[in-house]
Order: structure tokens, then sequence, then C-alpha cells
């Protein structure tokens, strides 16, 4: 994985999308942090290529509750 890349995912988007799952899921870290990392979103997001970066944190949270409830992965529409 590129180095900067890899400090986007883990300084900047992964710590802000796992705080949100914490607050609007009300579970403690560690659940938030294996819950995310187990997901398809995760997984997508760690790939580069996906181009999945480039979201919000809010809008990667919102893709994995999608995740989470429906069992797939649903993309925004770019606009």
């Amino acid at each position: 994985m590129d180095e900067k890349f890899n400090a986007i995912l883990s300084v900047i988007l992964i710590p802000q999308v796992i705080d949100l799952i914490m607050k609007n899921e009300s579970i403690d870290d560690i659940e938030a942090l294996n819950t995310f990392y187990k997901s398809k979103t995760y997984d997508l997001l760690s790939n580069e290529e996906t181009k999945l970066w480039h979201y919000s944190p809010l809008m990667l949270y919102s893709i994995w509750k999608s995740e989470t409830e429906t069992g797939d992965v649903i993309l925004p529409e770019e606009q």
C-alpha cells in the first residue's frame, strides 16, 4: 500500500469513521474497530483503486451503516 494512501486512511479517515460508528451506534472503540475492519466497506476503502478514500468520513459511515442493514455496499452516485 502506498505510504501516503496508508497515512490518509489510518490517520485521517478511519479514526473519524470509527468515531462516528461509536457515537451513532453507542458501542465502544474495540467493537467499532472490529465491525468496521470486518466490513466490505473497509475492504473497498483499503483498495486505493476503488477511490472510496475521496468520500467524507460521514459518507463512509453511511455506506458502512447501509451495509450493516442490508448486507450490500451501495455507493452513492457521482454527481
